[in-house]
């Protein structure tokens, strides 16, 4: 049976004029696509054609049915093909997600079952739990091309991208798009649907082409989605973590390393986090979110995968002497987030064996060379941070160190904040799959009551990003990054005027639960990109729970991760290039495991090859190893008394000039104890004036110092899916069935832990056929 209805008070849900649910019949001749919306109020129809192995041809019904009028439709069907086979019942499906061609049929991919995730303003967003592929041709016209080897061979590569895994989406809600974004998006058109974060593009481009319109289909965001309802003394509140992976230079580990000649960088991951307070219904809600990158550092640059050799040499490929990728790259960044680029630059300094230092050295030339064409208040601002050097020394004071970055960030950067109406940025969605519908002009939208009670009320704008990155943009950049979201934490909640405990103390319960959701964060992205979860020393070591266990686990994630690098990851990257549209199978021509590396990395004269997404030429150089210079410790850094600009994304608002001299070498060490004790860090300076009157609204939602702990509080949390519909009646309750989406009900599970418990194995054991090095590297960390 399922479980008891739930009286706890929730915001109305989205239910727009857009189809959510479809089901699939066939003819000997055509597909029929029966889309509804969610309210059942009507239905429409798409044809397609199973007569033709060359095209893709799809035909739309531009009326909208009621349910008895589809049911005859239904009927006349069934009964005009009695004769030739039948009017067949094929699946139910949630949307479909695109379609694909390898050698001679078209096949369609579609939604088979979803879960739901989480709300962002009234706007469900689902992952998908399970797809299909289906084949559009009839069979009796399919040649031995579609049954030969290769044809098998490419749908099985296929599928080494897994759907049901880390990719979601909404029907009502840009997911592609950060919050900011969405709140002041006035584009409309599916061209949403070609944007970097949307994986399956290319999937959707030929269906996007013949509707003009995005009713049948999903845009895919690839990445990372949490969601945890939170109450603190009795306010509540909703953090929501998403991460969206770039489709552009895309990959794993190895084949995927730095720049592209057009400025696109390897683990390219746009993280954002949401707070948004709990309201009653009918009020407006008050919303905030902040967002930091990460991504490989932007040089020409690679390693080659070495079975015998867990730590490969990195080689700088070619030499740019304009560095024209890279500024091409943080061009990109400025015409996203804004002007104040912020870089935090993890790599490291000092070692044995030239490795991180030599594109450390490179990246800083780099900086330097790029910061003189530029006035100063529009420069990148560097901080050179050796974090693993740091961390030898007290997980507790590296940590510290980046609390202190990210504040300095934050004041440059500022976070988004508004207070919105549930639905908020639905209109655009209308509009984007309904084209026929006439759009209203500027002056009925502003002289609509309704429109006018629709709008957001604005207060903050970010303007600028904080991008991270280490070797890897893996486990030092989760752990920086996690800082960043820890302290952003506090002026989130300080903004919507939540009172409790200083967030940025590890004690606290937030911040504990906030840890958590990162380390979930950075296992997923780690397992997408480097092949296992990510190493938590760092924060098993801040937590103060680095033990034999933990060293166990870290140990068996290296051990992973090399096996993956060295054997799995060239079937992924073929089969992400399939996906994405990089590599075009052709009758006649080599097929891609065929290639070496180089050719189906690198674009050619008339290849079938995308040469957006090339490689960079292998060419051996090495940098001069020059560091930028710069006098500025760290203890002046944390005295500083700034006032920064604010400015709206994109140069919204105008503000005051920055002086503020970031650090670009190795910064001297501290004499502070801890920084969630520094008083200069938390203490409001004063009220300010909110947007759009003030120069500098940081210092008016800087959040206060709480007095320590001497009140009581409770915290409880929530996680998403004790938030929504239980599992129904109608499907099992295991672990095995909780994405089951059957009928009307939608079940959910966004908390899961993707760690595992490694029983105590001795450490021969475990390295068992590896080489010595390598056993010197899981235990030394070094090969030597």
């Amino acid at each position: 049976m399922g479980s008891e209805p739930r009286f706890e008070p929730r915001p109305e849900l989205i239910n727009l004029p857009v189809l959510h649910k479809f089901k699939l019949y066939a003819t000997p001749s055509n597909f029929y696509l029966i889309g509804r919306d969610e309210n059942k109020s009507f239905r429409r129809i798409l044809k397609i054609d199973r007569r033709d192995l060359n095209e893709l041809n799809l035909y739309e019904d531009p009326t909208r049915y009621t349910k008895e009028e589809m049911r005859e439709l239904k009927r006349r069907m069934s009964v005009g093909n009695e004769d030739s086979g039948g009017f067949k019942a094929i699946t139910t499906c949630y949307g479909i997600i695109g379609f694909v061609r390898f050698l001679e049929p078209y096949y369609m991919l579609v939604i088979t079952k979803r879960k739901k995730v989480g709300e962002i303003c009234g706007h469900t967003v689902y992952g998908i739990a399970e797809s299909q592929m289906i084949v559009i041709p009839h069979p009796s016209i399919l040649t031995k091309v579609a049954k030969s080897d290769a044809e098998q061979r490419y749908k099985r590569l296929l599928s080494v991208v897994n759907l049901s895994k880390n990719f979601y989406f909404s029907y009502t809600y840009h997911l592609m798009y950060t919050l900011q974004k969405n709140i002041g998006n006035t584009e409309r058109g599916n061209v949403h649907d070609n944007t970097m974060f949307v994986w399956n593009a290319f999937l959707t481009r030929q269906i996007r082409r013949i509707l003009q319109n995005t009713i049948w289909t999903v845009a895919l965001v690839y990445g990372f989605f949490q969601q945890t309802k939170c109450s603190v003394s009795g306010e509540e509140f909703v953090f929501t973590i998403i991460a969206r992976r770039s489709r552009h230079y895309a990959g794993t580990r190895y084949l995927r390393r730095g720049v592209n000649d057009i400025g696109r960088v390897a683990n390219d991951v746009e993280t954002e986090q949401i707070v948004s307070k709990v309201v009653p219904a009918g009020q407006k809600i008050p919303i905030t979110s902040v967002v930091q990158i990460r991504g490989s550092i932007p040089l020409f640059w690679s390693q080659e995968a070495s079975v015998f050799n867990p730590q490969p040499e990195i080689i700088l490929n070619k030499k740019d002497g304009n560095y024209e990728a890279t500024q091409q790259h943080f061009k990109n960044l400025r015409e996203r987030y804004g002007k104040r680029i912020i870089i935090l630059n993890l790599l490291k300094t000092g070692e044995k064996k030239h490795r991180e230092n030599i594109l450390r050295g490179e990246f800083a030339k780099t900086i330097r060379f790029i910061n003189r064409g530029m006035d100063k208040e529009n420069r990148l601002k560097a901080i050179h941070f050796d974090l693993s050097k740091h961390y030898k020394k007290g997980a507790d004071g590296a940590f510290n160190h980046l609390c202190i970055f990210a504040r300095k960030a934050l004041e440059l950067t500022d976070l988004f904040y508004c207070k919105v109406p549930s639905g908020v940025g639905a209109d655009g969605v209308i509009y984007d799959s309904f084209y026929n519908n006439p759009l209203p002009s500027q002056d009925e939208e502003a002289n609509s009551p309704e429109k006018e009670a629709s709008k957001a009320e604005i207060f903050f704008l970010q303007n600028g990003v904080l991008r991270t990155n280490c070797i890897d943009c893996l486990d030092r950049t989760n752990f920086a990054q996690y800082a960043h979201g820890l302290v952003a934490l506090g002026h989130q909640l300080h903004t919507l005027e939540i009172s409790g405990p200083p967030v940025v103390d590890l004690n606290n319960p937030l911040a504990i639960e906030l840890m958590e959701a990162y380390q979930n964060m950075g296992n997923t992205l780690a397992l997408q990109y480097g092949g296992s979860e990510a190493h938590s020393k760092m924060f098993c070591d801040l937590r103060g729970n680095w033990n034999m266990v933990t060293r166990q686990r870290d140990i068996f994630t290296a051990m992973r991760r090399h096996y993956n690098n060295a054997y799995q990851d060239s079937d992924k990257q073929n089969a992400i290039n399939v996906f994405l549209g990089h590599f075009r199978p052709r009758v006649g021509r080599p097929a891609l495991w065929e290639l070496d590396s180089d050719q189906h990395n690198i674009g050619r004269a008339g290849s079938n090859l995308d040469i957006e997404n090339m490689r960079p030429l292998i060419r051996r150089s090495f940098s001069d190893n020059i560091l930028m210079d710069c006098d500025l410790n760290l203890g002046e850094l944390v005295r500083e008394n700034s006032q920064p600009s604010h400015e709206g994304l994109n140069g919204g608002v105008s503000g005051t000039n920055l002086d503020f001299p970031f650090c670009e070498t190795e910064p001297a060490s501290l004499s502070f104890l801890s920084v969630m004790r520094n008083e200069d860090l938390l203490r409001e300076t004063g009220s300010g004036q909110m947007f759009p009157g003030s120069s500098s609204n940081y210092v008016a939602h800087r959040p206060s110092d709480v007095p320590g702990f001497a009140h009581s509080y409770k915290t409880k949390f929530t996680p998403a899916e004790e938030m929504f519909e239980r599992c129904s009646s109608r499907s099992s309750c295991s672990s095995d069935n909780l994405f089951t989406d059957l009928d009307e009900s939608v079940t959910s599970l966004t908390k899961t832990n993707s760690s595992f418990d490694f029983p105590i194995i001795g450490g021969s054991d475990l390295l068992s056929g590896f080489s010595n090095e390598f056993a010197r590297w899981v235990f030394s960390g070094r090969p030597w």
